[in-house]
């Protein structure tokens, strides 16, 4: 547990480095688990949620071993196919570890997964699609057991282009005999990370990236050394950083086809952006313009993930602000923390109405989420007075030492236990 506290009013100014994505480290490191042997996977952020992975990793019987940025898992030794109780709650992306454990054992038993509440994610995606491949599945009493012979290649058509089912199912078809196809699959970049890291051991996989993934299952595979993809939601947390303080920053290692989503929102702000290669230079304009409609949609729509900064960001902007939450159902919860503040912001269901306020007020506030934390703390550096963000768990499931590299540019924030 612990809390943030945060004097707002400081301008940012320098250069804050992106880490790697959580959200490709997480399906990435539950895929060492195919190779039966050794993965070397670097740029893993040190984050909560990776934490929960590598004790799941070790508890299951892989050997892990961090050699300066990276980590080294040997997944010869795995002994057992069913995972800690405990540990699932903890973490939704633990449900990965269905796929490859059932691709590569024929076996695998876990208990419905935990993670942020931000509204239902059914795994009933996941279920469906292991069947269609062959897989026998059982559930009762809180956990799911999942048997098979053998998986067989097959057409799975998703209901819904959700990012966990398309990975679970890739995983689980890289093994199997035979063909499968993907089809309407999510095409969020971490999916294209995932697919690079298993076809450099040896996997056959095409079309990650598209509505239609195709997998020929393979015999074996072998060891493998990755780097994983910049976190495009850090990146586009430091922008929004920037632009509600007013603060000139450059943020370095990006890749800016995957945050383009996010730059044209900013921009439609009407803050100012440079890019360089893999650098982005944003100046911050104040206030900020408002941005008539803002919907969320599966990529290579405005990500879901960033609709809570951009709240924060819009409380304070030139106008009035229409966002429609089309992914999750209940993913509002930090506009009540924002009217605490001095926000105007009304919710009826999945839209939220955001009036823009002269200047926002520190106060005290509940991350209730991993996002809405962010959010909460991007609102904190803009408010006048001190703003306590408790609930700091939450944040660091997705965000690596985010007050220190606050700090560092400029920000008066310091994290309490």
């Amino acid at each position: 547990m612990g809390k943030y506290v945060i004097t707002g009013g400081s301008k940012l100014k320098g250069t804050v480095r992106i880490n790697g994505a959580k959200n490709a480290s997480l399906p990435i490191l539950a895929a060492s688990v195919l190779n039966n042997s050794t993965s070397e996977i670097k740029g893993v952020p040190k984050l909560k949620d990776v934490e929960v992975m590598l004790n799941i990793l070790k508890l299951i019987g892989a050997e892990v071993k961090q050699e300066d940025t990276a980590f080294v898992i040997d997944s010869s030794k795995i002994d057992t196919c069913e995972v800690p109780e405990h540990l699932m709650r903890k973490m939704r992306s633990s449900i990965f570890l269905m796929g490859p454990l059932l691709g590569r054992f024929g076996y695998v038993k876990v208990s419905y997964p935990g993670g942020c509440e931000i509204g239902p994610r059914p795994i009933d995606l996941h279920i469906k699609g292991l069947k269609i491949l062959g897989a026998e599945i059982e559930e009762k009493y809180g956990f799911i057991e999942a048997k098979a012979k053998k998986l067989v290649g097959n057409e799975i058509h998703l209901d819904f282009p959700s990012v966990g089912a398309t990975e679970n199912l890739m995983m689980a078809a890289v093994l199997a005999d035979g063909l499968t196809s993907i089809r309407n699959a999510a095409k969020e970049p971490e999916i294209v990370d995932l697919q690079n890291f298993i076809n450099a051991m040896g996997g056959k996989i095409k079309g990650a990236g598209t509505d239609t993934i195709r997998i020929i299952g393979v015999k074996e595979l072998h060891p493998v050394s990755h780097s994983v993809i910049p976190d495009r939601i850090v990146a586009g947390t430091f922008l929004v950083a920037a632009a509600i303080t007013g603060g000139n920053i450059y943020v370095e290692n990006v890749i800016l086809e995957h945050i383009e989503p996010t730059l044209a929102k900013l921009k439609e702000a009407g803050q100012l952006i440079k890019t360089f290669g893999d650098v982005v230079e944003i100046k911050g304009v104040l206030p900020p313009k408002s941005i008539d409609t803002l919907r969320t949609l599966p990529h290579p729509g405005f990500p879901t993930d960033m609709q809570a900064p951009m709240m924060s960001l819009m409380s304070i902007a030139d106008g009035t602000t229409i966002i429609t939450e089309t992914v999750f159902e209940n993913r509002f919860k930090h506009a009540d923390e924002l009217r605490r503040m001095g926000a105007n912001i009304k919710v009826n269901g999945r839209i939220a109405v955001i009036r823009g306020v002269k200047s926002l007020s520190g106060a005290m506030v509940e991350a209730k989420d991993l996002r809405a934390g962010a959010a909460l703390i991007l609102a904190g550096l803009s408010a006048e007075g001190v703003t306590i963000v408790e609930g700091a768990q939450h944040v660091e499931r997705g965000y690596e030492n985010i007050d220190e590299k606050l700090r560092n540019l400029g920000a008066d924030i310091r994290k309490v236990d």
